[in-house]
């Protein structure tokens, strides 16, 4: 539920918030990774909920593939990679053409080019893995001045505003998550990128249950049903730390879309193969991705008892 408050305290809190923004973006960006870090080793070895919270995702993630005291290090290691982020979203504020390549390298963005050429718009499939945020502004800044980013509003307004000013500093716009679709089809109609995150739990009517790490996730299905009424090429890109700090994005090729001529089990289909591409990449880095949310929240109806 969205928590409200009134407009002049509302305002307050926004400015003091852009306020604490505005000061980390002039922190240097190698200091504030260093600042993050030390932060990040404090609140990992502290009861945070959310920590505790992300421990419980990887032990259902990689119980059996890890011992305990693995599967803690690996937490440890979450916790320390998001307390950077705190430090490096703010640069976003002093992120421009010329100091781009400090903050990130692109890999194959012939990809995402050669799918625009068709016209027919890009649906950009990634999630909240590595720094999602540096991530959409860089190709923004970039590539696709025009596009837009599809979202969950925030609950606490003055932090959704803020939000939001970091996400269209460079041109994208902001569609909600929820009745969302027609401005998405009218926005690839303008061949515009449409960025999508599609790894986190939704309710039962909103998605198809598919294998997550072994487990049944909902799954949202609007990529899915979208990409196959429109035939706008899907795209995976997903950002990665690298050992210098700055991030490398990466531009997959086309995701094939499948059509049996069954629509109901093409959009099952092709949604497990989207969250297929996810867990790939969650795999290679798991200490990057936001296990802070609970994915497996929504569970599969239980069947009635058969009469004996």
């Amino acid at each position: 539920m969205r928590r409200t408050v009134n407009k002049r305290l509302s305002d307050l809190i926004y400015r003091l918030l852009y306020w604490m923004v505005r000061v980390t973006s002039r922190i240097p960006y190698g200091t504030g990774q260093r600042m993050g870090k030390l932060l990040g080793m404090t609140l990992g070895g502290l009861p945070v909920s959310r920590a505790r919270i992300a421990f419980e995702n990887l032990k259902m993630a990689f119980n059996g593939t890890m011992t305990e005291a693995e599967i803690r290090a690996l937490n440890r290691r979450v916790v320390i990679h998001f307390a950077q982020m705190l430090f490096e979203v703010p640069h976003i504020l002093a992120m421009n053409r010329e100091n781009l390549d400090r903050y990130v390298v692109f890999e194959n963005p012939e990809n995402f080019l050669s799918a625009l050429q068709k016209g027919k718009g890009v649906f950009t499939l990634t999630g909240h893995f590595g720094n999602w945020e540096i991530m959409s502004a860089a190709i923004t800044l970039r590539y696709a001045p025009r596009g837009a980013v599809v979202v969950r509003p925030i609950d606490f307004e003055p932090a959704d505003l803020l939000v939001n000013e970091l996400r269209t500093r460079f041109g994208a716009e902001i569609i909600p998550k929820n009745r969302g679709m027609r401005r998405i089809i009218r926005s690839v109609r303008k061949n515009w990128g449409i960025g999508i995150l599609l790894d986190q739990n939704v309710d039962w009517y909103e998605g198809v249950f598919v294998p997550f790490f072994g487990r049944p996730a909902c799954t949202n299905k609007g990529l899915a049903r979208m990409a196959l009424k429109t035939g706008t090429p899907v795209i995976p890109i997903f950002s990665f730390r690298q050992d210098d700090g700055r991030y490398r994005i990466t531009f997959g090729e086309e995701v094939p879309l499948l059509r049996t001529g069954d629509k109901t089990r093409d959009v099952e289909d092709n949604t497990a193969v989207f969250t297929r591409i996810i867990e790939k990449t969650i795999r290679k880095h798991p200490e990057q991705w936001f296990w802070f949310h609970r994915r497996w929240k929504t569970l599969p109806a239980s069947p009635y008892p058969r009469r004996t």
